[in-house]
């Protein structure tokens, strides 16, 4: 099974080594990860994975290889997939009766409730519409139905209308090797172009040399000029997680393309919008954070700001103190955005959500507002109309 999971590395293109291999061998001997999925995940990945931006690709094997044969063994077994007994408390509602749920009344009255929820509740519910617990109806809680609530304790959203997440979620980074279906992101961003010549002579100027031979009566006179280079300079901020998980792919490919074309790169995370603090590491976005205030600080007016997001959250995340779904921000999200449009002459924001959805959903709406209309659908005619503005 090991050699098997072995070449399932190599053919997602992870560079691991019979050595390494040999290595997580003489662990398994040593007793490292004695009958512990969770101890042999992390025995293989620091035995095999040497670079941390690999994560994420040996994530994706890992899951699908080890998924597979775990479902393998419960055939043999006969059990019943663990899946299938957390579903059944899952209650499914008509379109009808989700129709006739109503919202509470608004971000103040929701946290309010929340609150008396909290000292009122002693034990488990599931199936109700009050209390904090499984399915049912109550806006408190996993895996039921309300058009306004808070989620707590579920593994992943599944109507997209929590206004709050009390749960802390791991991010991956996307992955800036991924190979390039196609070389259009690539040539689209040859638009960012302002070639200069800096640096030491070191390029050979032919016409110079031309020129200055001829006039030395033949004797080679060679010129040599500074390398021309790009001197655009561009910040990149991704949004990561949650509905943006529909769109990795597209992201990576990007994200792959401008680290190959823009020298001058500099590129953060945020979680659905941009509040006090962004991330360079998803892995470690919960102990090391920058300071959105030393960003604007760090990078002048001459950077040209590229936000990639599908704005596609509750409104409170971007009108209202504390409405971030994850912590509470003391300034809204519009706030911080409106100091970045005042810093920044040239922005413009990536939507990977098809055009035609922008108008129905309010996020977008105001996000596209509040850019000054200076939001663009990830495609290559989108991405062209961007680059464009940013080139001017």
């Amino acid at each position: 099974m090991l050699i098997d999971f072995f070449f399932k590395l190599r053919e997602a293109k992870l560079p691991v080594t019979i050595k390494e291999y040999l290595v997580l061998i003489e662990g398994m001997k040593a007793g490292l990860a004695q009958f512990s999925p969770e101890e042999f995940y992390y025995l293989a990945r620091t035995s095999l994975v040497k670079n941390e931006k690999h994560f994420d690709r040996f994530d994706q094997v890992f899951a699908a290889y080890y998924k597979g044969a775990q479902a393998h063994f419960a055939a043999i077994e006969g059990q019943i997939p663990e899946e299938w007994l957390r579903k059944l408390a899952e209650k499914h509602l008509t379109p009808e009766e989700m129709a006739e749920i109503e919202a509470l009344g608004g971000w103040e009255k929701l946290m309010e409730t929340l609150k008396q929820r909290l000292e009122e509740q002693k034990g488990r519910h599931q199936g109700g519409n009050k209390w904090i617990g499984t399915a049912g109806t109550s806006p408190f809680g996993a895996y039921g139905y309300n058009p306004e609530g808070v989620r707590i304790g579920q593994d992943r959203s599944r109507h997209r209308r929590a206004v709050k997440v009390w749960d802390q979620r791991a991010f991956k980074n996307y992955d800036d090797d991924v190979e390039l279906g196609t070389r259009n992101i690539k040539v689209a961003l040859k638009r960012l172009r302002a070639f200069v010549r800096e640096g030491s002579d070191l390029e050979l100027d032919l016409d110079d040399t031309i020129r200055s031979t001829a006039r030395n009566a033949g004797w080679l006179d060679l010129k040599l000029v500074p390398e021309k280079r790009n001197k655009v300079k561009v910040l990149l901020f991704l949004d990561v997680g949650g509905s943006m998980d529909d769109h990795v792919k597209i992201c990576e490919e990007l994200f792959s393309a401008a680290r190959t074309e823009l020298k001058h790169l500099e590129y953060y995370y945020f979680h659905n919008f941009i509040y006090e603090n962004v991330w360079k590491d998803n892995y470690r976005r919960f102990s090391e954070r920058t300071p959105t205030m030393d960003v604007l600080n760090k990078f002048g007016p001459d950077y040209k700001v590229i936000f990639v997001g599908d704005a596609t959250m509750s409104a409170y995340e971007i009108v209202m103190p504390g409405g971030s779904v994850e912590h509470w921000n003391e300034e809204s999200g519009q706030v911080w955005l409106k100091r970045f449009t005042d810093h920044f002459p040239k922005m413009v924001w990536l939507n990977p959500e098809p055009q035609q959805r922008w108008r129905y959903t309010e996020s977008a709406k105001i996000t596209q507002k509040l850019m000054e209309d200076r939001m663009y659908p990830l495609t290559l005619r989108g991405l062209d109309e961007a680059l464009r503005y940013l080139s001017r």
